[in-house]
């Protein structure tokens, strides 16, 4: 790297990351600012998975930027489309330069007396260290391990002659055609993977613990199709943000206000697209709807395999398993030469990597997070962290839209550390995530908390958080500002930092 200190270090090159560095220059142009990617390539997520079918669960009108429209045709795009979206965006937003590729970040140190991070680097290709320093640590690296998803401990699994797969290690080569291909799983995964492979495999079953809730979702948008014939882009692009946010929120709040209603409705939209004929256990789950995540299918596809005896579904646990395949509990042996383990991802934050404060390590269970974006007592640091009920990047903007106010704010009073400070004891011990996922509660001491109240804790609705990360003040009882010595003030923040 030919610098070795920014005012901003953005760590992470996938759909937060490259967002926050086109905030940063629409915002905050002065401020100097890196990302560092531990891959070749920017993408994240969407340059990761290859899977076959892989694709988005959230609408692409939520799941794009606020500030660059969606223009292709599909509303549940591929993860291709997906990777070139962004790798457009940072085209128009000249941010491509800025990446630095290859470097992992394994630890970031503040030290009070410097009012800096010092943030520690191993290069992927030769596993050499490097160091850089920077005076606002934005982490913009997801939620889940890279390295490896998760697979359970399951019984005999080296007795398998087959092949086995973890969707998010994906083999290049990889030929199923005519095999016989179970999918362990009901996530997002699993329902992608299913109608994704059923061409070409010879057979193809999802075998699930437990059911899960699928949704159909419209695999185009034909209102906005229409409205691109008479109104500029941006106008339709904002016309269907506006529109599927409402959405999602009211069915997540009738979720939660009215349960049994919604889950008679996902049901009979699902027997509708079944049949009168297919056995529908296998689509009731036990608990409520939005108490784990929906899943979404693009026209039912999910449904249509299923219906025209293309796939099957079996609902029904693991005893162990064989040369040939998995023997059931019930008995049954399912029979197959490749077994895909879309068993869910291994929750991680910053990258797994460590955090001090002056000598002092941060237990991210040990610490509330302040409006869902800073951790508390970690002073000049925010993280992205989406929603959970909504599209990920509509939070994603709005704390980079607060993160560049922040900073601004700084600037203009001659301010160079501030801090979130819980003054009223708000620790509990709930999770900031706000979900019963199964990959949730395996993470949960590895998880910040939520506090008892505002501002501690994570409110997952939009249309909260968009007037205060957006619009509300900046200075509040909680945050805790330090002035720059009035010899480092003069010029702003930027002058203050190269000094």
């Amino acid at each position: 790297m030919s610098n070795n200190h920014f005012d901003v270090l953005i760590i992470g090159a996938g759909l937060s990351g490259i967002g926050a560095a086109c905030h940063f220059s629409r915002q905050c142009p002065e401020r100097s600012y890196a990302i560092i990617e531990r891959r070749e390539r920017m993408g994240g997520t969407w340059d990761l998975f290859r899977y076959p079918g892989i694709r988005s669960d959230s609408d692409m009108f939520t799941l794009g930027y606020n500030f660059r429209p969606w223009t292709e045709a599909k509303v549940l795009a591929d993860g291709p489309s997906i990777r070139n979206y962004i790798v457009e965006t940072a085209k128009e937003y000249k941010v491509e330069d800025k990446i630095c590729y290859g470097r992992k970040m394994t630890g970031a140190r503040w030290s009070s007396s410097q009012n800096r991070w010092t943030v520690d680097l191993v290069r992927e290709e030769d596993g050499g260290a490097e160091q850089v320093t920077c005076q606002f640590l934005y982490c913009c690296t997801g939620y889940y391990n890279y390295d490896a998803g998760y697979t359970p401990d399951f019984p005999g699994v080296d007795d398998f002659k087959g092949q086995l797969v973890h969707p998010q290690k994906w083999p290049e080569d990889l030929d199923y055609s005519g095999k016989k291909v179970v999918v362990i799983g009901s996530g997002a995964t699993a329902v992608t993977l299913v109608p994704a492979m059923s061409e070409k495999a010879g057979s193809i079953t999802m075998l699930q613990r437990s059911p899960t809730y699928v949704a159909t979702v419209p695999q185009e948008d034909p209102i906005s199709v229409n409205l691109r014939r008479f109104l500029p882009e941006m106008a339709v692009y904002r016309l269907a943000r506006a529109r599927n946010i409402a959405l999602q929120r009211m069915v997540f709040k009738l979720s939660k206000q009215r349960p049994k209603l919604v889950r008679r409705a996902l049901l009979a939209a699902a027997r509708r697209q079944l049949g009168s004929e297919f056995d529908m256990t296998h689509f009731k789950p036990q608990y409520n709807p939005w108490d784990e995540r929906l899943c979404a299918v693009p026209n039912g596809d999910l449904f249509k395999v299923l219906r025209k005896g293309k796939a099957d579904v079996v609902t029904d646990h693991i005893d162990t398993f064989t040369e040939k395949g998995i023997r059931l509990k019930s008995g049954k042996e399912l029979e197959a030469d490749i077994i895909i383990t879309a068993t869910g991802l291994d929750l991680q934050l910053l990258g797994g990597a460590s955090l001090t404060v002056d000598g002092e390590e941060v237990v991210p269970k040990d610490t509330l997070v302040y409006r869902g974006l800073m951790l508390r007592d970690v002073p000049n640091m925010a993280l992205v962290f989406g929603y959970t009920n909504s599209s990920w990047t509509l939070k994603a903007d709005l704390v980079s839209e607060y993160v560049c106010r922040l900073l601004n704010y700084m600037a203009r009073n001659g301010i160079e550390r501030v801090t979130a400070r819980d003054e009223e004891g708000c620790d509990t011990d709930d999770n900031f995530v706000g979900l019963q996922s199964g990959y949730v509660q395996r993470a949960a001491d590895r998880l910040p908390r939520q506090g008892s109240k505002a501002p501690w804790q994570v409110l997952n609705n939009y249309f909260k958080d968009l007037p205060a990360l957006r619009f509300g003040r900046i200075e509040d009882d909680t945050l805790e500002f330090s002035p720059a010595p009035a010899s480092r003030r003069r010029g702003g923040l930027l002058a203050m930092l190269r000094n």
